[in-house]
């Protein structure tokens, strides 16, 4: 099998990569879906009222994502990842069965948007951890770049599929759909081979072991870099779910069909990016973590000043190659250099920093947007980014006494495409 596909020789692997490329186009069609409800429908275009509704649905990671860590590293992680998807999907099936009836108040759907989160607050850590049980340390790399290569193959898809069923059919069907795709992970966690799994050992149940995990990182500045860099860009820069709703309906004056293209066209950039990225073979350096952060901040503020629906949508591509570089380079950096018995709590310090720190951002973006528009907004999490890049790049290189050669690359990236980063590690 060609290197970029080597995870898939696999069997369990395969069992679950196929498995999600059906659930995350279901999750994918419900989030548009949603996102549509409260903006259009529900509260006629309130940007604050988005804001709201995904704050509430990734407030959990923040508050109970490290002890989805802690539950991950005591039980084993393939149990833990079937309860946490039936639950889900009892709770889509709901949010359909709400929207058919028509009794859907705002406050019914931010009930089941916070039930959702706190299940993804342990479903998420558990899920990155179990990976590398999936393919050992020598096929990581290449699964965790898959995996993005699946989730975008599931953008592209569920938002398209979205708009269409939001046109012709309405709102319910989506959530139906999302509810039933869960049957597809299910079948395939009980289907696996327990005996290729690589299972990690079982932590016993101790006093302390939250604050372990957060010593094991803060100790650790090969981890702390990706952990904090993907911190800033996740909370201030990755809101497009409401910038790409208030440019569509504000901006562009588009319905729903554009707001799912919008999201389609990210993805399809975010699946290039993954697919080259499943060619690396060795652990990415700092280089590519700082270099494709930057390179997502500027290219989010020029979108900011983008005046045609053309452009923009074509813009979102770079952006969305630029920003899946930095996430499977982050993640991938976290788990190869994390010890197996500390995998499940150092991911979920991962994403709780990472999904956490969304009902910060979409909070803060959903008010800029509202009080000055979708433009500032773009402006506003870009120039975050890009800033943080920097100054990242700057505590690193001063704290370990070593040289990125950052600036050697921002000259060298005025000669070439600014989402060439094959010349800082990306191959």
């Amino acid at each position: 099998m060609k290197p970029m596909f080597r995870a898939l020789a696999l069997r369990n692997y395969r069992l679950y990569a196929s498995g999600q490329i059906v659930s995350l186009t279901g999750t994918w069609m419900a989030r548009v879906t949603q996102d549509w409800l409260v903006y259009h429908v529900l509260t006629h275009d309130s940007s604050f009222a988005l804001g709201v509704v995904t704050a509430v649905q990734f407030l959990p990671t923040l508050v109970l994502g490290m002890y989805g860590g802690v539950i991950g590293d005591r039980y084993p992680k393939r149990r833990v990842l079937i309860i946490t998807q039936v639950i889900m999907a009892v709770l889509s099936l709901l949010t359909g069965m709400l929207v058919a009836f028509h009794t859907d108040p705002l406050w019914s759907i931010l009930l089941l948007a916070l039930l959702f989160g706190v299940t993804s607050a342990i479903d998420m850590p558990v899920r990155q951890a179990f990976v590398v049980e999936m393919v050992g340390r020598d096929v990581l790399q290449n699964a965790v770049s898959l995996n993005s290569a699946i989730f975008n193959s599931a953008r592209i898809l569920g938002p398209a599929a979205a708009g269409i069923a939001i046109e012709t059919l309405g709102l319910a069907p989506a959530f139906f759909f999302n509810a039933v795709s869960y049957l597809a992970v299910i079948g395939g966690l009980l289907a696996m081979r327990l005996a290729d799994l690589r299972l990690a050992p079982v932590v016993a149940r101790a006093r302390g072991q939250l604050r372990e995990g957060l010593a094991y990182v803060r100790n650790r500045p090969d981890l702390l870099l990706p952990i904090v860099l993907i911190g800033f860009v996740g909370t201030f820069g990755l809101n497009f779910q409401i910038t790409n709703a208030l440019m569509a309906r504000g901006v562009f004056h588009r319905g729903a069909g554009t707001y799912g293209i919008l999201s389609t066209a990210q993805a399809v950039g975010s699946l290039v990016g993954a697919l080259f990225a499943a060619r690396r073979l060795r652990r990415p350096r700092p280089q590519l973590l700082v270099m494709s952060a930057l390179v997502f901040g500027v290219l989010e503020m020029v979108s900011a000043f983008v005046g045609s629906f053309p452009l923009f949508m074509v813009l979102l591509v770079p952006i969305g190659a630029s920003a899946i570089t930095l996430a499977t380079a982050c993640n991938a950096t976290v788990q190869l250099g994390t010890a197996p018995n500390m995998q499940s709590r150092t991911m979920a310090l991962y994403i709780t920093v990472f999904a956490g720190g969304a009902p910060i951002g979409s909070l803060l973006v959903g008010w800029i947007g509202g009080i000055l528009g979708p433009r500032p907004a773009l402006l506003f999490g870009g120039g975050v980014s890009a800033l943080a890049a920097i100054v990242c790049a700057a505590v690193y290189v001063r704290t370990q006494h070593v040289d990125l050669k950052i600036w050697d690359r921002l000259r060298a990236s005025t000669v070439q495409e600014p989402t060439e980063l094959q010349d800082v590690g990306y191959r």
